[in-house]
């Protein structure tokens, strides 16, 4: 895969987790991680480590996921990738806290894997679809 094609992976699934986790994260379930969280929940959100966090985290996807289902020809894999890599990258998140800080809410970490295995499926899936059908208008 060029480079060219890994920005452009990049620039629509970020685009897409962007939407999807403000969203959840403005919307959906702002209140349900305060309630959940509590005094854990910061005033005020610590910019630089979010957008480090969507960096990284969308760097992954379109190396392990993303890239290689498009490269397959497999939206499946897409789909499936994304599950195990949401479910994996936000596990290591939920359980590490869940085992080293006292008193973390554990009915938040099932809420919360979930969130991240349906994001980063819905992600791959639709970056990969949205790429076939700009590198389609691309070629005609």
């Amino acid at each position: 895969m060029s480079i060219k094609d890994s920005v452009g992976q990049y620039l629509i699934a970020a685009a897409v987790f962007s939407l999807l986790d403000l969203v959840w994260l403005g919307l959906i379930a702002k209140e349900l991680y305060r309630d959940l969280l509590g005094d854990l929940v910061a005033e005020n959100t610590n910019v630089p480590a979010a957008v480090l966090f969507y960096a990284i985290f969308i760097g992954g996807l379109v190396y392990f996921v993303i890239g290689p289902a498009i490269a397959d020809g497999s939206w499946t894999k897409a789909v499936i990738g994304g599950a195990v890599y949401g479910l994996v990258t936000y596990a290591t998140w939920d359980l590490t806290n869940l085992s080293v800080i006292e008193d973390f809410p554990a009915t938040i970490v099932p809420i919360d894997m979930a969130w991240g295995t349906v994001l980063a499926a819905s992600v791959s899936v639709t970056t990969y679809h949205l790429w076939h059908r700009v590198t389609s208008r691309a070629t005609h």
